[in-house]
């Protein structure tokens, strides 16, 4: 078994765990800080949109000996703009312009066929209009909201409010954070993006509802035990499926970084940036926020509940007695058997020292008694 297969294991058993519930304010202080910086960022920059958004003109140019590199610069010369070049398969070169109109358009085309050595009639040019990319923008606006209102609908059925409202915020710190690099690294914004920023969604509420199922698993007759805090089983929910969350997060992430890394920055793939990005930083961020933000979210809501809140003292109130006594004050070693149980909890104050299972009297009979003879 691999060592971070061996530790899955151990961290399901709970034989060791990390205090992630415990810690929870240094983990809203960094996302905090985040978030906070992403929207500066966002407020400071703005997004860099595209020509599907603010319309603009697609140059298309026969075949030329001219680099993508030198057509690029010239094309910005001549239409004060950003542009984006791609080269085709017949040769020729594929330049968008964001922000121009029909005049400036013909200008563009006339400073191109000088610069690349080609026959003015020979470039095709394509204005594209922004009403199109508002379009897309309203509809995927309105399709946003419509999935966080039947999350939040589905969530609050098939677990409770508290948790909704949990993943609900962790979407949006999902979202915020992942705009925000998009403001601050300049990456262009297209539908591509978009689509991007709606699948990240998927992914970031399917790593949360796998530990608030295990939570919610975990939490069933919670007041019935004084064994465990409900932040207690919060923290063994998210260390029993640590292992899961990162093996799948990495799986996600290694397909993503390589057409972000290696096909839109090493191979020059300009446009596979407009989804790798988002993508990227939304995995991570998601599975981020399923541990750190969403669960540790979910306890502080639960802990104000009077029952949780009771449990909490009667916990407290049995460690203090138990180390009054010159017992350990520690917590015990969470077991499976031992919380599914209720009645082990009792038991297990009853009966002080190491359980014996008792002797068999045939126990022994009929072995080797050892002896030489």
């Amino acid at each position: 078994m691999s060592k971070l297969g061996h530790l899955g294991a151990r961290l399901i058993r709970g034989e060791v765990g990390y205090d992630f519930i415990g810690k929870r304010k240094i983990w809203y202080g960094i996302s905090i800080l985040i978030t906070i910086t992403a929207i500066v960022g966002l407020a400071v920059r703005g997004l860099n949109m595209g020509i599907e958004f603010e319309g603009g003109a697609v140059f298309t140019t026969p075949k030329t000996s001219v680099s993508a590199g030198t057509a690029e610069r010239s094309a910005e010369a001549a239409s004060s703009h950003d542009a984006i070049v791609q080269e085709l398969g017949t040769g020729g070169l594929r330049i968008q312009i964001s922000g121009v109109d029909t005049a400036k358009s013909d200008q563009i085309k006339t400073a191109l066929s000088k610069d690349l050595n080609v026959p003015e009639a020979k470039i095709n040019a394509d204005l594209v209009g922004p009403s199109w990319g508002e379009t897309i923008a309203n509809k995927a606006w309105t399709g946003l909201i419509v999935f966080m209102i039947l999350v939040v609908i589905y969530l609050a059925i098939a677990f409770e409010w508290r948790m909704a409202i949990a993943a609900l915020v962790a979407l949006i710190h999902d979202l915020t954070i992942t705009v925000g690099i998009y403001a601050l690294v300049g990456f262009e914004v297209t539908t591509g993006t978009i689509i991007g920023l709606l699948t990240i969604l998927g992914y970031s509420l399917y790593d949360t509802v796998v530990v608030f199922d295990s939570l919610k698993e975990g939490t069933k007759d919670i007041t019935k035990q004084t064994r465990f805090t409900y932040s207690e089983v919060a923290n063994r929910s998210i260390n029993g499926t640590l292992v899961r969350s990162i093996n799948t997060t990495i799986v996600a992430l290694l397909p993503v970084a390589g057409l972000l890394f290696i096909g839109g920055g090493f191979l020059g793939a300009g446009m596979l940036n407009d989804i790798s990005l988002s993508l990227f930083v939304g995995l991570a961020a998601g599975a981020y926020s399923s541990i750190f933000i969403a669960t540790p979210l979910v306890a502080d809501l639960k802990e104000r509940e009077p029952q949780i809140k009771a449990l909490k003292k009667r916990v407290l109130a049995k460690r203090a007695s138990a180390a009054a006594k010159g017992e350990s004050a520690e917590a015990p070693e969470p077991q499976d058997d031992d919380y599914d149980d209720p009645s082990d909890d009792e038991a297990a104050t009853a009966v002080v020292g190491p359980r014996h299972q008792p002797a068999s009297r045939n126990r022994g009979r009929g072995r080797p008694s050892g002896k030489r003879r």
